[in-house]
């Protein structure tokens, strides 16, 4: 007797284990994800293997002591290798959609496939957001307003006042740039500082990117940069809107730069096509990067670039997105799921006497630049 099974890949576990795969492989920032110390976006999922609604990510700065040579005593000369620590909450998020058993029979499609690719786009855009929103946020509150969703798309925060944004900015101001120049910095008042963003001299160039990696390099402590497993060499990644990855791939300077870059960079995890790399700083175009309208000289718009270094990013993992289906209304209605346990925050670490005073980004370097609309 014949008997009939299901298509290969349509079982709920096939199609979880397949879809987890491509949800990591085809995400955005996927390259710079990791588990190690070493990602820009450090993935942890311990509380896949026990209890708990929070991960601790241990920060470890570098060491910079001198060490001893030539038989001096290491003993009593060592260095106190300064750590913090930073936790983030895990959320359980979720989506679903239900179909009717009359829709199923007159559509031209298959109507449960059909879901469960739409759930797996809106879950990898979810990610992406998330990831986005972490970028911007201030001290744990998102930058912008937003109005249904919060910082991890469950609570209801207002955008960031401007006394929050001063705050952020006094304690990482050797990790914020506006424009072209350290100067433009108003006194670690955040709005007034952003007034000093024109849109002629402050769009994002080669040159700010440069001074941006200094200042990385010369903050206190220093921004990680990330090894490259295939050549050795340190990179920073830079994640930027649009407009700001336009003026940058039509700089005089940059196109030069860029025809032996392919080539170069092609073996490299971090680089993908269509990126950018100019002094050891690979540029990310990422669509969803918010503007910031009419804050700039002469109201021109601005929008954010974040270089990151070494966990910049924390991504904490309780129960990996799974998809689950349910009947309804004596199984005439069918719907299906997805959902996650999981939390994706800045990496933040206290500068104070504590882990949470005086908060710090640890692994992101904001710089605000001109954002000027195609004409």
């Amino acid at each position: 007797m014949a008997e009939t099974t299901a298509a290969t890949g349509l079982t709920v576990q096939q199609w979880d284990d397949k879809f987890f795969v491509e949800h990591v492989q085809q995400n955005r920032f996927a390259g710079e994800m990791g588990t190690d110390e070493n990602a820009i976006i450090q993935v942890n999922e311990d509380l896949t293997k026990k209890k708990g609604e929070s991960i601790t990510f241990a920060l470890v700065n570098r060491l910079t002591g001198t060490g001893v040579e030539n038989g001096g005593t290491i003993e009593g000369n060592e260095e106190d290798m300064d750590s913090r620590s930073f936790q983030l909450k895990v959320r359980d998020r979720g989506h679903g959609v239900r179909s009717h058993r009359w829709d199923n029979q007159i559509s031209a499609i298959d109507l449960r496939k059909a879901a469960k690719q739409g759930l797996k786009t809106w879950s990898m855009e979810d990610t992406r957001d998330r990831i986005i929103r972490a970028l911007a946020s201030i001290n744990g509150k998102p930058y912008f307003a937003y109005s249904v969703l919060g910082a991890d798309g469950v609570v209801n925060y207002a955008a960031a006042t401007e006394t929050e944004k001063d705050a952020w900015l006094v304690d990482n101001a050797d990790r914020v740039l506006f424009g072209s120049a350290k100067g433009n910095n108003s006194g670690n008042d955040h709005s007034a500082s952003l007034l000093n963003i024109d849109a002629v001299n402050d769009t994002l160039t080669p040159g700010a990117i440069s001074l941006m990696k200094r200042m990385a390099k010369e903050a206190n402590p220093k921004i990680k940069p990330v090894r490259s497993d295939k050549s050795g060499r340190d990179f920073y990644v830079m994640y930027t809107e649009n407009r700001n990855f336009r003026d940058l791939k039509n700089d005089p300077v940059m196109v030069q730069a860029q025809r032996e870059v392919s080539l170069k960079m092609q073996n490299e995890k971090l680089f993908k096509g269509g990126d950018l790399e100019w002094d050891g700083v690979i540029i990310k175009e990422i669509d969803d990067i918010q503007v910031i309208p009419g804050v700039g000289a002469a109201g021109v718009d601005v929008a954010p670039a974040y270089l990151c270094g070494a966990q910049a990013l924390g991504y904490g993992i309780a129960e990996r997105w799974k998809s689950a289906e349910e009947y309804f209304d004596y199984k005439r209605k069918k719907g299906c799921a997805i959902m996650e346990m999981g939390g994706i925050g800045k990496m933040l670490f206290g500068s104070g006497a504590d882990d949470t005073d005086d908060p710090k980004d640890h692994g992101v370097l904001t710089g605000y630049f001109a954002a000027v609309p195609d004409a």
